[in-house]
């Protein structure tokens, strides 16, 4: 069970940024409400939701406030019909990025994704133009030095998909959304602190960006696409090599 995941050098960078803006709560607010809705209000049955608390007590939402967002949610309030809907484009250099959205007005959400890919030279693609080149997963990583036969004795009852070994030595388990719940559970009762974990969209294969300049065109329209009120996650097969990151900061 080994393999490389040079993606999250991207991923990493991105979710820093948006704990920065002060529209985090607004989104996270969302997907806690609508998680709630569609699976029902009880963690514990809804690894969705369980996400997406683990999500927001990350970003220190307190727990009063998540509880608002949930009951909202489970309660199905007026005002909370919210639509779920993913689009699919092409960045510079025809880089793949996928945009998920919750809306009350698709038309709207819609023209706004368009916009932002055509201002920074990309276009928006049809459904499936690029959706095979991810696949929804969970991801945890693990603490420099916890090896990787002590991660597989934690997490084998429950049954991660893989346990990859990244470039720096590091240890990132791999799970179904399903799944995720139990594993963080598992290396939790261990002793074992994920360093970073998530359930989303993740790149199959990587396109390797090594020029400053095409990176700054792409971070661009991603730092449009995630400004958007309505999107929610904004994911790309973009690799960046790390020089290229440290010329741009």
């Amino acid at each position: 069970m080994a393999g490389h995941s040079k993606w999250a050098n991207i991923k990493h960078r991105k979710a820093a940024q948006d704990a920065r803006r002060g529209k985090i709560f607004n989104k996270l607010i969302r997907e806690l409400s609508v998680a709630a809705r569609q699976g029902g209000g009880e963690p514990a049955d809804n690894p969705r939701l369980r996400t997406a608390i683990d999500k927001a007590l990350a970003n220190n939402m307190t727990k009063d406030t998540i509880q608002r967002a949930v009951d909202r949610g489970a309660g199905n309030a007026d005002g909370d019909a919210m639509e779920e809907c993913v689009y699919e484009g092409y960045g510079p250099e025809g880089v793949a990025i996928m945009v998920e959205c919750l809306t009350d007005n698709r038309n709207r959400t819609v023209s706004e994704v368009r916009h932002a890919f055509n201002k920074h030279g990309g276009n928006l693609g049809t459904t499936g133009s690029v959706a095979f080149m991810f696949h929804r997963q969970g991801r945890l990583l693990l603490p420099e030095g916890v090896s990787e036969e002590t991660a597989i004795e934690a997490t084998l009852e429950a049954e991660p998909e893989e346990i990859e070994v990244r470039d720096d030595g590091r240890l990132e388990v791999v799970t179904t959304p399903d799944a995720y719940g139990r594993v963080k559970d598992a290396l939790a009762a261990a002793g074992i602190e994920p360093e970073y974990s998530d359930v989303g969209l993740y790149p199959a294969s990587t396109t390797p960006i090594a020029e400053p300049e095409l990176a700054q065109r792409i971070l661009r329209l991603l730092d449009m696409l995630e400004d958007l009120d309505d999107v929610q996650n904004v994911t790309t097969n973009a690799e960046f090599a790390d020089d290229v990151l440290d010329q741009l900061e």
